[in-house]
């Protein structure tokens, strides 16, 4: 039998000292733990190097995809766990990628099923159960694309081979938090569209909005959830009209030219 392949978990980070213990104590079993740092300004650092993590900086902010890269250089295991501040291995979770440690099947990624919290409330439909993420990978084959943000595995076709057990997804405890973070997202995401020549039309703008809503509340059972579903029905199309918005005004925003 082949020797049981090591793993490091790898995050990237900026301020997130609260969230960090409970992060970081469920996947100390690992053979290291790597973390990222991007700038942060409270204990974010100290906090990670009391659970065991070996901490790295780049505040130079690359976007997500390129910080994701270059934490994943500072791996020493044969396999990557990427996670992030505000999600937790349940036990479960973690029977099943020690499981795959034993015996990974070479020639494939692993995804892990999300769940998410709303406002108290893990959601069970609206798109957000079991919101499965590529995150489990051999090291030495793949690496995250080059994005600014909705960065993803390039996965290079491999088979993707999802694995039981939870990965409990702390979303949105803070509504202004989750929101303005949101909106970073959003001006990243069309600044990213932007670069690449891409526009939309005023009538896009309002379509997307109409249809994040209905997709969330209607074609994803996001009614199932109560008023949480709802309410992050609104919060989705809040964010699709800011992304949509922002794209159209970065096409819309030239200074006039001089009346000749």
């Amino acid at each position: 039998m082949s020797a049981r392949k090591r793993l490091s978990v790898v995050l990237i980070a900026k301020n997130e000292a609260d969230l960090l213990p409970d992060c970081l104590r469920s996947v100390a079993w690992a053979d290291d733990i790597i973390l990222l740092d991007s700038g942060s300004q409270d204990a974010t650092a100290e906090v990670a190097r009391q659970a065991g993590a070996t901490v790295y900086q780049n505040q130079a902010w690359p976007g997500f995809g390129k910080q994701r890269q270059l934490a994943q250089q500072y791996a020493t295991g044969d396999y990557i766990l990427m996670i992030d501040a505000d999600e937790r291995v349940s036990a479960p979770l973690r029977q099943a990628i020690e499981q795959v440690l034993q015996a990974p099947d070479e020639g494939a990624v692993y995804s892990l099923g999300r769940r998410n919290l709303f406002l108290g409330r893990f959601m069970r439909h609206s798109g957000w159960y079991p919101d499965r993420v590529v995150r489990l990978y051999d090291a030495r084959k793949y690496r995250y694309n080059d994005h600014l943000v909705h960065e993803s595995l390039e996965t290079q076709g491999a088979r993707v081979i999802p694995l039981p057990g939870d990965l409990l997804h702390l979303t949105c405890r803070d509504l202004p938090a989750f929101q303005q973070k949101q909106l970073g997202y959003a001006r990243d995401w069309a600044q990213q569209r932007y670069q690449q020549g891409k526009g939309c039309s005023f009538l896009s703008i309002l379509s997307h909005t109409a249809g994040a809503f209905c997709k969330t509340w209607l074609l994803r059972a996001g009614f199932l959830d109560g008023k949480q579903g709802f309410l992050l029905a609104v919060v989705n199309a809040q964010y699709t009209f800011n992304k949509y918005a922002t794209l159209w005004a970065l096409r819309h925003t030239q200074p006039p030219s001089e009346p000749s």
